[in-house]
């Protein structure tokens, strides 16, 4: 009976192996990261793994074989990262930062078509213009979704943009079918981040996701305001020297207009009655009078 038992409690070899693999991979990669692999097709999942090759390890362990690698991991901060492992996850280990690790994931998502019941992750419109579509059952189609269309050249041409969905609404099976016909696909299957591991700062990351363009864009607003505060406090460098020296120019050019008396609107008025000119001048002096005290003050 002893014997029996020792038998039936026996870890099968590979999931031995399995376990010191990820221990393994806990102690000697720099970025732990967990993903959501939740609805992504099994063909999506190769291709993602295609793309990641050479920049990170994939791994789909057991919930237990994970919990196992990370129980007898020699760094206890990793311990923490378990609270954030559900059922549909996939664990990536790399030598890239975590951050780094996150962006080449958004690089490897693909467009997706919508489905009925979805979520539109954004504002889903029908651009006006030409489309392959010929007149047919897509004429009524399009009219039910308010869409408003021409015939040109035996196609259907979109006469004006429309949006059908709006973000945060249900996707209806009418406005699905639609952009299926149009191959619009605004969705994206990938790799979801959830949690990220840093081995060698011991350090847990949860907010993760990568937004370039609105990076970008507070980076360039960022930029504009210390640019244009570095300019009115009179610093100078290579970026506040250009800035300057254009104000300046412009600055000459309008102290150049005042001290010649340019023409401007009381000149005309001059060359029309020229018996009137000692009065103009005597304006236009007044003006440059005056145009030099607003200059300095």
């Amino acid at each position: 009976m002893g014997k029996l038992s020792k038998t039936k409690n026996k870890v099968p070899e590979r999931k031995i192996k399995e376990v010191e693999t990820l221990k393994n991979l806990i102690a000697n990669k720099k970025t732990l990261l967990m993903v959501s692999i939740k609805n992504i097709p099994a063909s999506q999942f190769q291709e993602i793994g295609k793309k990641l090759r050479g920049k990170a390890i994939i791994k789909v362990p057991k919930k237990s074989l994970i919990f196992r690698a990370i129980d007898n991991s020699d760094n206890k901060e990793v311990k923490k990262i378990k609270e954030k492992i559900d059922e549909s996850f996939a664990l990536l280990f790399s030598d890239l930062d975590s951050f780094e690790l996150a962006a080449e994931l958004l690089k490897s998502k693909t467009p997706a078509k919508a489905k009925p019941g979805q979520e539109a992750p954004r504002d889903i419109e029908i651009q006006e213009g030409p489309t392959e579509l010929v007149p047919g059952p897509a004429i009524s189609e399009l009219g039910a979704l308010g869409i408003e269309i021409q015939i040109e050249k035996g196609k259907i041409n979109i006469k004006k943009s429309k949006v059908i969905v709006k973000e945060g609404e249900k996707i209806k099976q009418a406005a699905a079918d639609i952009m299926a016909k149009l191959d619009i696909k605004p969705f994206s299957i990938g790799f979801t981040p959830v949690a990220a591991f840093d081995t060698k700062e011991n350090k847990i990351y949860l907010q993760i996701n990568i937004d370039p363009e609105s990076t970008i864009q507070e980076f360039k607003e960022a930029y504009g305001k210390a640019l244009g505060f570095a300019v009115n406090l009179g610093i100078i460098n290579s970026e506040t020297i250009k800035v300057m020296i254009a104000k300046a120019s412009a600055q000459e050019k309008r102290l150049n207009r005042i001290m010649s008396g340019e023409p401007e609107e009381e000149v005309k008025v001059v060359e029309e009655k020229p018996a009137e000119e000692p009065k103009e001048e005597k304006k236009e002096e007044g003006a440059s009078a005056a145009g030099l005290s607003s200059l300095f003050g």
